[in-house]
């Protein structure tokens, strides 16, 4: 079995990268078991801030890593949060006072229209001059009312129209299968194959 840091502390998001790459006989192993610093995220796109924690990672770890940059994106606000979804209330991070920012933000607004964006980087090692980069979208709306349990972040105000269910109401292979960061993670291992990268 292959080996790779994850360059991410959220629970969630290793959950879910995890469950696609098991069948594949990757074990994906956090950036925390290797006491990985933070790294910083200056950039305003997500491709740069994730193949800076990408770099990163892999140079703390000494493994091939892959890196998740993901956020909300909402036609009414211009594309905020964007990169600054996971901080857009400010510090200390909070979904749900990111959520309640979100949803005061759009007061008045009719246009609710929303998708969640992934870009994926694997890197060989902190140098690799040709990172893979992969990326995924996922569209819904936004709800004034939270619906469901399951999910993180800005899932319980997503609806995803096709299944009349917010994120946070669908079961997790559905998710894995139509979200943003499932679609990108496998147009990831796609290219990966591809490049021989993968066994």
């Amino acid at each position: 079995m292959s080996k790779i840091v994850i360059a991410s502390g959220n629970p969630g998001k290793l959950r879910e990268i995890a469950r696609i790459l098991a069948p594949l006989e990757i074990e994906a192993v956090p950036q925390s078991d290797f006491d990985v610093p933070d790294c910083p995220e200056p950039h305003v796109t997500f491709v740069e801030n994730c193949l800076a924690k990408a770099r990163h990672a892999s140079r703390h770890s000494g493994l091939p890593a892959l890196a998740d940059d993901s956020g909300i994106c909402v036609e009414a606000l211009g594309g905020a949060p964007g990169v600054f979804s996971a901080r857009y209330a400010g510090e200390p991070k909070s979904d749900a006072r990111n959520n309640e920012k979100l949803i005061a933000d759009l007061k008045g607004k009719s246009n609710r229209r929303a998708h969640y964006t992934c870009v994926m980087v694997y890197v060989r090692h902190p140098d690799d001059p040709e990172p893979v980069i992969a990326e995924g979208r996922w569209y819904g709306e936004i709800i004034d009312t939270p619906r469901g349990e399951k999910g993180f972040g800005y899932d319980p105000y997503f609806l995803v129209p096709e299944f009349g269910k917010t994120g946070a109401e669908l079961d997790e292979d559905v998710k894995n299968a139509v979200s943003h960061r499932g679609q990108a993670l496998r147009d990831l291992v796609d290219k990966l194959k591809r490049l021989k990268r993968l066994g």
